[in-house]
């Protein structure tokens, strides 16, 4: 990578074409990473809550207490 890409540049500094494009690759990567990871916590997340209140028994089978369970669940989509 060269310093232009490491280092912020000034306002008003013009950026190359292929910085451009780099950075715009970046950016979907990160975004298509979070938007897959999100998915993943929000539906773990669901299937936990229908699991505690269908099937409650199977928390103990999965390895978790209720109080876990009831953590995991409150924690927003972003959070790990």
């Amino acid at each position: 990578m060269t310093n232009a890409l490491i280092c912020t540049a000034r306002p008003g500094t013009p950026v190359r074409p292929a910085s451009r494009r780099l950075l715009k690759t970046l950016r979907s990567i990160i975004a298509s990473w979070h938007d897959r990871t999100w998915r993943e916590r929000i539906r773990f997340r669901w299937q936990l809550r229908q699991m505690s209140k269908d099937n409650p028994h199977l928390i103990d089978d999965i390895g978790l207490t209720i109080e876990q369970v009831e953590g995991e669940i409150a924690k927003s989509f972003w959070e790990r």
